[in-house]
């Protein structure tokens, strides 16, 4: 329990550190442009990446929690390790491999490749499907044991947490398709 707390501070100082770094010096009501471009910073910033820094945040919040509840069950006197399925580890394979075609796409991004960026989507979506699959695959597995929701604590917080990740991840996909479709209507990468 120690451990997870002092991961959680250091997380929580990490983001109060970015956050107060990014805004305490900021005086949004002079706006230099010849400063703006020197530093390159700017007080612009579009809604997309506000979007996208807001919903990681919550999401790291959200999944801190679930670990901080997680290891506080842990302690209690009816909790029972579970015996996790095999397909847990090949899963883990696909999550990196996912990762790994993702960063090659944003790699390639910045070239303006537009085939190498297909590409790059393409294998990095089959390895988040097949992510999903294994999930479900790992779900079934355990209700073929008799193992539900109900059964015990820690079956119970491995469905809650693998849920609230898969759910997660096909938000993840959903931009992905955009993604892809994007790209292959243009020829011109911006």
């Amino acid at each position: 329990m120690t451990i997870t707390l002092i991961f959680l501070a250091v997380i929580m100082a990490t983001l109060i550190f970015w956050l107060l770094r990014q805004t305490l010096n900021m005086q949004p009501w002079v706006s230099d442009p010849e400063a703006d471009a020197v530093s390159g910073m700017s007080l612009k910033s579009n809604a997309q990446t506000i979007g996208l820094t807001t919903f990681l945040a919550v999401a790291t919040s959200m999944f801190a929690l679930f670990a901080s509840a997680y290891t506080l069950r842990m302690t209690m006197p009816d909790w029972s390790p579970m015996n996790e399925p095999a397909v847990l580890w090949v899963n883990t394979g696909f999550l990196v491999f996912a990762s790994i075609a993702y960063q090659w796409t944003s790699s390639v991004a910045l070239k303006k490749n537009a085939k190498q960026i297909r590409l790059g989507l393409i294998i990095a979506g089959i390895f988040s499907i097949l992510f999903l699959v294994g999930q479900y695959s790992a779900w079934q597995q355990l209700i073929d044991k008799g193992m539900y929701l109900n059964t015990n604590p820690s079956i119970a917080f491995f469905y809650v947490l693998t849920a609230m990740h898969g759910l997660h991840l096909l938000g993840g996909l959903y931009v992905w398709g955009r993604s892809v479709i994007r790209v292959s209507k243009d020829t011109d990468i911006e």
